[in-house]
């Protein structure tokens, strides 16, 4: 079985496979078909076991999740938490979900329509409310991988739903932050963000009824953007039906403002919510207050070096006042 473990110095969990990789299978060349057959597109015989479908009144499938490829983490077996001397690790017990956004290899759901868009938005929505069931699973990621360098292998428009039984780093350090600055303030720190983005007007992009979207202040890539929800919720798992039909908008809106402006950019997105509910001393009993679930998007334009690696420090090539003035003018139409 796979593991995680824990490294001791910044506490950040890392995923191990059982069976290691050979040196020639870095370099395979295995691109996303496998002789002309994509393995998200059919619905025969040998095609990966669908999960849950979102479905037309010809019952036909817009939207289905399929396990993942190459799964990390699996849902059978215990934790079995161990230390070796001052190490930690534990099998790695988890959720790896493929979500196919679309029946059509070629067209993202952006492209379909926004109906395509919520289908997809609402299957996020359930698999989560169906995973957090288990008392095991920490936390879920809902994350995607679109054109090289992303981490995209398969080229057919789908998105990811990893479920895992710790809090990733990167999280943890929102969380940690959040809960610090209502400790002081006595105020969501991503509240307080949008305030003042809607007050300067320098780095906002786009504004709907439920959600704003703005270049942060202190991005890490060149035209990164977030997507926060205007009505305060740490969890994901809370949306209602109004709030996810305009989250589709907006997300269509902006991958078609961002393709066109940067020529059909690889990118990564990443949706970040509260974690599983566990009562654990006490540490997240002021979650509901001092979180904000929200969406980040990072276009690869840029290669990251030496110094972001060892420092953690990013350079952006382009302001982020610049980035969302662009974003804000270019046409997101066909």
């Amino acid at each position: 079985m796979n593991e995680i473990r824990r490294e001791p110095l910044l506490g950040r969990w890392v995923a191990v496979l059982s069976e290691s990789l050979k040196p020639e299978e870095y370099s395979s060349g295995a691109g996303p078909t496998e002789g002309g057959h994509c393995r998200l597109c059919g619905t025969e015989a040998g095609e990966p076991v669908e999960i849950y479908s979102v479905r037309d009144g010809s019952g036909n499938w817009l939207v289905k999740v399929v396990p993942a490829m190459v799964p990390v983490f699996t849902p059978e077996g215990d934790l079995g938490r161990k230390g070796i001397g001052i190490y930690d690790k534990m099998n790695a017990i988890g959720v790896n979900e493929l979500l196919v956004e679309s029946p059509r290899h070629d067209t993202p759901p952006e492209d379909i329509g926004p109906d395509q868009m919520f289908s997809v938005i609402a299957a996020f929505h359930a698999r989560m409310l169906e995973l957090e069931k288990d008392a095991r699973i920490r936390h879920i990621m809902l994350h995607k991988n679109c054109g090289s360098p992303s981490g995209d292998t398969l080229g057919h428009p789908h998105s990811l739903i990893t479920a895992t039984p710790v809090i990733p780093k990167r999280v943890k350090e929102e969380l940690d932050g959040a809960k610090l600055y209502f400790e002081y303030k006595e105020r969501c720190i991503f509240c307080d963000i949008m305030r003042e983005e809607e007050r300067l007007k320098d780095r906002l992009v786009l504004e709907t009824p439920h959600f704003l979207v703005f270049c942060p202040y202190a991005a890490r890539f060149p035209f990164e953007f977030w997507v926060l929800p205007r009505r305060h919720n740490c969890s994901f798992r809370d949306v209602n039906e109004e709030e996810m039909r305009d989250l589709s908008e907006t997300l269509s809106t902006m991958f078609k403002k961002l393709r066109r402006l940067l020529n059909d950019p690889p990118y990564n997105y990443v949706l970040h919510t509260a974690p599983s509910r566990i009562p654990r001393r006490n540490h997240w009993h002021t979650l509901g207050e001092d979180f904000h679930w929200h969406i980040e998007v990072m276009p690869r334009i840029k290669s990251i070096g030496s110094f972001e690696l060892g420092s953690g420090m990013y350079t952006l090539t382009t302001s982020p006042e610049d980035a969302a003035k662009y974003l804000k003018e270019v046409s997101h139409g066909d």
